[in-house]
């Protein structure tokens, strides 16, 4: 089973609001999903992006493949760099 994390949209016509999942690639953009793991507000200025660090660090870990723009919020959150530096103690 392939795994990635994408955006899944929410929000009215002209007003996304994202929901940041963990799915399944044959699922549809807004189908079934195994996990959520944020929210992205592009709307707001600057950009509302929220993310459950355990729970994507671990799909991270587990081999979810981020989408290029989750890939961005990712580093944009700095949870990229958390994910590579090794625990201290």
């Amino acid at each position: 089973m392939a795994v990635s994390m994408r955006l899944m949209r929410f929000g009215g016509k002209k007003s996304p609001y994202y929901r940041i999942v963990v799915s399944d690639r044959r699922f549809a953009r807004d189908g079934r999903f195994i996990d959520q793991i944020g929210t992205y507000d592009p709307k707001k200025n600057p950009a509302d992006v929220r993310f459950k660090e355990e729970k994507t660090i671990e799909w991270l870990r587990k081999g979810a493949q981020p989408t290029p723009t989750v890939r961005q919020l990712l580093v944009r959150s700095g949870i990229s760099k958390k994910l590579v530096e090794p625990k201290k103690g």
